[in-house]
């Protein structure tokens, strides 16, 4: 799912100090999910907002809203109605999400609330980590599953570099926090497999030209 994380408060406060009438809207998918987005924190925040608000002189209003995904057109076209006197939308979405509203309502400013972080799993309760970069060319097949684009900080495709230890990352004592190293998970899941094969094979340099060197891609289905 794609993962987000709320903007710190004050740049959001500062981003609507021009407005007297704000939707907030919420996304009901992947950032109700990760706990960041939803209808309940789409309420929480207005609440956050008219409180901070309310010694100002002529505070802003807020309405709350949420629709199942920001990111489809047709949710927005046929389940959103703005309500008069809205000035603009503060969302709750991703990028995606942020981007399809602003095109739909082509004129009101679309403030994102959100910072799109990445594209992760839920491992734990309440916790959720990397494991894509979309990167348009999976390798998963020969690495057991397991991602080093996204989950090796060099993005090596050979092997680990020398600055893995007991099996971290060498940026562990750089971040604070323990980080495993990617290809030490990706030997261990091809030992499991009797694919060990696949490590020893050379990989040649990735063609990257499938990430976004080409623009903004597009999938289109004609049946």
């Amino acid at each position: 799912m794609i993962v987000g994380s709320q903007k710190p408060f004050q740049e959001i406060v500062l981003s609507l100090s021009e407005y007297q009438k704000v939707l907030v809207m919420g996304c009901g998918t992947c950032v109700t999910v990760c706990l960041t987005g939803g209808d309940k924190e789409a309420r929480r925040l207005a609440s956050a907002l008219a409180q901070e608000f309310s010694q100002k002189e002529n505070p802003p209003a807020f309405e709350v809203n949420t629709i199942e995904r920001q990111c489809e057109r047709d949710w927005i076209v046929n389940f959103l109605e703005i309500p008069d006197g809205v000035d603009a939308i503060l969302s709750l979405a991703c990028g995606a999400g942020v981007q399809t509203l602003a095109a739909v309502f082509e004129d009101l400013p679309v403030i994102p609330a959100l910072n799109t972080t990445f594209l992760g799993a839920l491992d734990r309760p309440g916790e959720w980590n990397e494991k894509c970069l979309g990167c348009g060319d999976c390798i998963l097949t020969h690495t057991g599953g397991i991602c080093p684009v996204a989950r090796c900080a060099k993005r090596l495709f050979n092997g680990p570099c020398g600055g893995t230890l007991n099996g971290k990352c060498e940026i562990s004592a750089v971040i604070g926090r323990e980080v495993d190293c990617a290809w030490q998970l990706i030997i261990e899941r091809l030992a499991r497999l009797d694919k060990l094969d696949e490590y020893h094979k050379i990989r040649q340099p990735k063609d990257w030209t499938a990430e976004t060197s080409t623009g903004p891609r597009t999938l289109v289905h004609t049946s």
